[in-house]
């Protein structure tokens, strides 16, 4: 037996407020909107792989056992009031003597670095015969902070940082590399959204949860529960004709 429904006066106010606005809502539309508020559902897509999960922390716990998001690394750090100031917000880094470049030091720092670490004397690295141009990027603000540090000593120095799988970016902690992959590498989605689109997988148990709230039954007690309230009538009515 399907419980009754029971609207807070928050759910109240937020349906009254998106029905409002959408007076030609059709009843399942409505009904999965009060869905995902009842259970604050935040669907995010990862394009990559084409999945909607739950939540966020879904996705990263499941995405995480499928693939790397991030990766413990050392730069090495070689100060030089001339190439990082307070107004720095992107830098190029050599991963063998610490050499950086700015993008507000440096005309052209992509080129620069790529043209440093072609002779840097410390890259010994080499790819048929010849030096390989890998380097590091960043736009973390501590790891950019971390070239303008006082009490610089005189010789570079290394320091554990993150590199993102996705964009190779270097990050100044795990928790940073996790923001970057949340703003960039997932979509929020709504609830109905994620019903009426089909270009994408819903991951496994998210879809046994929406398939167990689309039952006639849960829908018929969350038309009585909107029944109870004067505001609701007229789009129940509307519903049921």
């Amino acid at each position: 037996m399907v419980k009754e429904v029971t609207l807070t006066e928050s759910l109240k106010e937020k349906l009254k407020n998106f029905l409002s606005e959408n007076s030609s809502v059709e009843l399942i539309n409505a009904y999965l909107y009060f869905i995902q508020n009842k259970f604050n559902l935040q669907p995010v897509l990862y394009p990559k792989k084409k999945i909607i999960y739950v939540s966020y922390d879904d996705a990263l716990s499941k995405i995480q056992k499928d693939e790397e998001i991030w990766r413990e690394t050392e730069i090495k750090i070689s100060f030089s009031h001339e190439s990082v100031n307070d107004n720095t917000k992107k830098i190029y880094m050599c991963p063998f003597s610490g050499k950086v470049f700015g993008d507000n030091t440096h005309p052209n720092p992509q080129d620069a670095i790529y043209d440093w670490v072609s002779k840097c004397p410390e890259n010994t690295e080499r790819c048929g015969g010849l030096r390989v141009k890998r380097f590091y990027v960043s736009d973390d603000p501590e790891v950019i902070k971390s070239y303008l540090e006082k009490n610089r000593p005189k010789k570079p120095i290394t320091k554990k940082v993150f590199s993102s799988s996705m964009s190779g970016k270097i990050f100044s902690t795990q928790a940073s590399v996790l923001k970057d992959f949340k703003e960039n590498y997932l979509r929020s989605m709504t609830l109905l959204e994620v019903q009426n689109q089909n270009k994408f997988e819903i991951e496994n148990s998210f879809l046994e949860f929406i398939q167990a709230q689309l039952v006639e039954d849960k829908v018929a007690a969350f038309i009585e529960a909107l029944a109870e309230y004067d505001e609701f009538i007229p789009y129940v009515q509307k519903w049921l004709t």
